[in-house]
């Protein structure tokens, strides 16, 4: 960093504090404070978020690209601009000749932003993680659940993986995007809604379907190598769960697993859902399933209805049922929550009963003569509805 111009900003600014103490009031002080901040660069600054990104001489097309910068690097914001609808904003560098020049807005995000999404973060931050995902599109990381253009962080790349902490039913607008990747302060292209096709083609007395009525928003977390904001909101048409390919086989296409964890440690010491999507050793698994059927209970959807527990036969090198729950009958929220190490692990659920009452259960999971089992609560009966 330049020592003399950086001496030079931090005299002003003390000249100026000097001339604001002298000042009546604690307003006009306050105000010269704020106006010399905003003349030397220091009211706000910047992360970038893309990979690798330029530093340009100007906005225009033709200019010339004076530094590379990378993800992480820190920028302070000197101004912002609109350009034939594109958002650029002047910065300066914090290499050795304190760079100036601007850069594509969608590459960088403001302190601001990046701030909300920590805060975010830290309200999950002693959870742990529900699912894997992976965008098979760019899409927008939002701060909340909706496509309003103020709650934009920032698009998030095509092929990004992240961990799935939570989700949210929303209704389906009659004219909602296939996609969420509209620029701050656009209006993305609506397609017109399907749901007067859908509704005709349903068949008298046939069960309303979950993904007809609702679209799902992934609450995510991301690794620091994939962006410097830890967390945020994505579009569920965009997103495609990581279903480790030793169970995916498993899956039905009205019976969808929503989460799952690993009960036996992979020779690595693995077993979280994000490090075992591409294992190639088999192995134990607690799995939660969700149906395709609306089962709203005052306005809200459970997270999961049923319950799976496999277990891995190594000398058999096959699968075998240690529990289900059955298809449907279970109304349950998360988070999972699975303690313990080695054979013996317990995972607790949040489960509503007959009466409508939620309460914390525990399954207890062992290992015997080489064969897993598994202890259910005691009175899981009143916890299923059998036929529903």
């Amino acid at each position: 960093m330049n020592t003399k111009n950086l001496k030079a900003k931090f005299l002003l600014l003390a000249a100026f504090c000097s001339i604001g103490l002298t000042q009546s009031g604690c307003g006009l002080f306050d105000e010269a404070i704020n106006n010399v901040t905003s003349l030397v660069g220091l009211s706000e600054t910047a992360t970038v978020i893309a990979k690798t990104a330029q530093i340009r001489s100007s906005y225009a097309v033709v200019a010339a690209d004076l530094l590379e910068v990378k993800r992480g690097e820190k920028l302070d914001i000197l101004e912002k601009t609109e350009f034939e609808k594109v958002l650029w904003y002047r910065v300066r560098a914090q290499d050795e000749d304190n760079t100036e020049g601007w850069i594509e807005a969608q590459n960088i995000i403001t302190s601001e932003l990046l701030e909300k999404s920590k805060k975010l973060s830290a309200e999950f931050k002693d959870l742990p993680p529900q699912a894997a995902g992976q965008l098979r599109a760019a899409s927008n990381l939002r701060l909340v659940p909706d496509m309003n253009s103020e709650n934009l962080l920032f698009k998030l790349a095509n092929g990004s993986t992240f961990e799935v902490m939570d989700w949210k039913f929303v209704p389906k607008e009659q004219n909602a995007a296939d996609v969420d990747d509209a620029a701050k302060g656009e209006q993305k292209q609506s397609r017109k809604s399907k749901n007067e096709e859908i509704e005709a083609a349903k068949e008298e007395g046939e069960p309303e379907k979950l993904d007809e009525k609702y679209d799902v928003w992934y609450q995510v977390r991301l690794d620091p190598s994939i962006s410097p904001a830890p967390a945020g909101w994505l579009f569920g048409r965009q997103v495609e769960l990581q279903v480790p390919n030793d169970i995916v086989f498993y899956q039905e296409n009205d019976k969808k697993f929503v989460t799952w964890y690993r009960l036996d440690n992979e020779p690595s010491g693995k077993s979280s859902s994000k490090d075992t999507v591409n294992s190639a050793i088999p192995g134990s698994w607690m799995i939660l399933t969700r149906t395709n059927l609306v089962r709203a209970i005052d306005g809200i959807e459970p997270d999961f209805d049923g319950i799976i527990v496999l277990g891995y036969d190594k000398y058999d090198q096959r699968h075998y049922s240690v529990y289900r729950s059955g298809s449907g009958v279970l109304w349950g929220l998360l988070p999972l929550k699975v303690e313990g190490t080695g054979d013996s692990k317990t995972f607790s659920v949040q489960l509503k009963n007959n009466n409508g009452t939620m309460q914390e259960k525990r399954f207890v999971v062992f290992k015997d003569k080489n064969r897993m089992r598994l202890t259910p609560p005691e009175d899981i009966a009143q916890f299923e509805t059998k036929g529903k």
